[in-house]
């Protein structure tokens, strides 16, 4: 059952999800000395990132043990202001003292399938992986799009079904451009997926994804259902306006925690 924390607003959220992250990270470099997170573009993971590279939490993190890479990109240079690597080198990357051969960017820049084909050996490399093995990244966030997308899996596209690779090219018609993306096998087979949604734009899609009919193929987020890991939802008051019944279990009132 996935977890809803109720935050009050984007900077509430992005400390709590903070602090998740440094607990996650600890616990994993104890356990397998080393922490492979995937970052998530879009403008909610902004503040979050800050706070990461901001001395406070900088100090508590082992970044030579730090492994980053990333759920999805644009097909752009590095430099260019849509870029996901570049959001992430800005505000957290460039800030922190993480090695250069720790960070995975997917190549944007390069023709759409043989970045894809790129990343898919880096991440084989990575984590030793045969033929049928795949990925256990630590820890991957995720968006929701107003259209119910996460990652780059779109509503309808033909990625959703794939189930062999591991990432892929994604041409998305609404904006007429190509995307590279981790597939959901991968994003399902991670220990920890963290979701940072905030806006009232997004209240729509955050109650037909978690509270809606169960319709994966329109909703992509929907079929985010990791076998064994958790999935955390750290949503802001504005988004989480149209879910219902929130007093049930599995729902973390941060709201109301940080309003006393």
């Amino acid at each position: 059952m996935a977890e809803i924390i109720v935050c009050r607003d984007v900077d509430d959220l992005s400390r709590r999800a903070a602090a998740e992250f440094v607990r996650s990270a600890l616990e994993s470099v104890a356990s397998t000395d080393r922490f492979a997170v995937a970052l998530s573009g879009g403008n909610t993971p902004r503040a979050l990132y800050s706070l990461l590279a901001a001395s406070e939490l900088q100090d508590r993190i082992p970044w030579p043990k730090i492994h980053v890479f990333w759920g999805d990109e644009r097909c752009v240079p590095p430099s260019h202001r849509d870029s996901n690597y570049r959001l992430a080198y800005e505000t957290l990357i460039s800030r922190v003292p993480i090695p250069a051969e720790n960070v995975y960017r997917m190549k944007g820049e390069e023709d759409p399938q043989i970045a894809a084909f790129d990343y898919e050996q880096s991440l084989r490399k990575f984590f030793g992986l045969t033929d049928r093995g795949l990925p256990r990244f630590d820890l991957i966030f995720l968006g929701l799009g107003e259209d119910g997308h996460t990652a780059s899996l779109f509503p309808g596209s033909e990625v959703l079904r794939e189930k062999k690779r591991m990432a892929c090219a994604a041409y998305v018609k609404r904006f007429k451009s190509n995307r590279l993306t981790l597939t959901l096998p991968v994003l399902n087979n991670a220990a920890n997926i963290f979701f940072l949604v905030a806006g009232e734009g997004k209240a729509s899609a955050l109650r037909d994804v978690l509270q809606g009919k169960d319709n994966p193929h329109r909703l992509p987020a929907q079929r985010i259902r990791p076998k064994k890991g958790r999935v955390v939802w750290f949503v802001d008051e504005a988004a989480a306006s149209l879910l219902v019944n929130l007093s049930s279990g599995g729902v973390d009132h941060g709201l109301k925690e940080n309003q006393n």
